[in-house]
């Protein structure tokens, strides 16, 4: 296709663009709108994916992925669409429990894949070593509200690890009593070691079903998010 031809099937799409434009988008120094990039992708028989030249990391590009402007994701969960543009723009999501398992359902992606997007992982595995190594009934709200799950189902995951991690220094030092020598104490270090490296998958292997956020089909009756 020439570029005039692809110009005039996005016209006849709803999307009129001059063809010097398309020809901007082919060099680069232009990129296309949403809903330009949408119908092009139409117009050209492919995926939006494919266009975007790149495997969607960010919140914007999953949107994107799913041919879906601000706009209408914003009504799809509930929210104002300048606070989920801020969202998208700050990485950092403000939805409550409700609105969190609307927006895993409509860009495709699991409750663990939206906490890497956000860059709260770290954030989340030093709530969960806190909690395996401590008092792990005081960190069940904070866990639950960090990673939109359930407080039940977070405090059921804490309890069952932090009595796995518990375990390790029992073994440990029964050995060390034992004088059972250095290589079986390294052998529980390691998997200590290893346990400690695993926490966040192991929690959402607990929660299961990459965690629940509620049902989505109406308004939870209170918040639970990211603040």
């Amino acid at each position: 296709m020439t570029t005039a031809q692809v110009a005039h099937a996005m016209a006849a799409c709803g999307t009129p663009v001059h063809p010097d434009l398309v020809v901007a988008w082919e060099q680069g120094t232009h990129a296309p709108t949403d809903r330009q990039l949408f119908s092009l992708a139409d117009v050209l028989w492919c995926d939006v994916v494919t266009l975007m030249g790149v495997r969607p990391r960010t919140l914007a590009e999953r949107r994107l992925a799913r041919q879906l402007t601000v706009e209408r994701l914003a009504e799809r969960i509930g929210m104002d669409a300048a606070a989920y543009r801020a969202a998208e723009a700050q990485q950092h999501w403000l939805g409550d429990a409700w609105q969190t398992r609307a927006l895993v359902d409509a860009l495709g992606l699991s409750l663990p894949e939206l906490i890497g997007i956000m860059g709260r992982e770290e954030e989340l595995a030093g709530l969960l070593r806190a909690a395996v190594d401590g008092r792990w009934k005081a960190y069940v709200e904070p866990v639950a509200e960090l990673a939109v799950v359930d407080a039940t189902r977070a405090g059921d995951a804490l309890r069952t690890m932090h009595a796995e991690f518990s375990a390790f220094a029992e073994r440990y030092m029964g050995h060390l009593v034992g004088l059972n020598g250095d290589a079986r104490l390294k052998e529980v270090a390691a998997e200590r070691a290893e346990f400690l490296r695993r926490l966040v998958d192991h929690f959402w292997e607990l929660i299961g079903e990459g965690g629940e956020a509620g049902e989505a089909d109406g308004p939870p009756p209170y918040p639970v998010g990211w603040q």
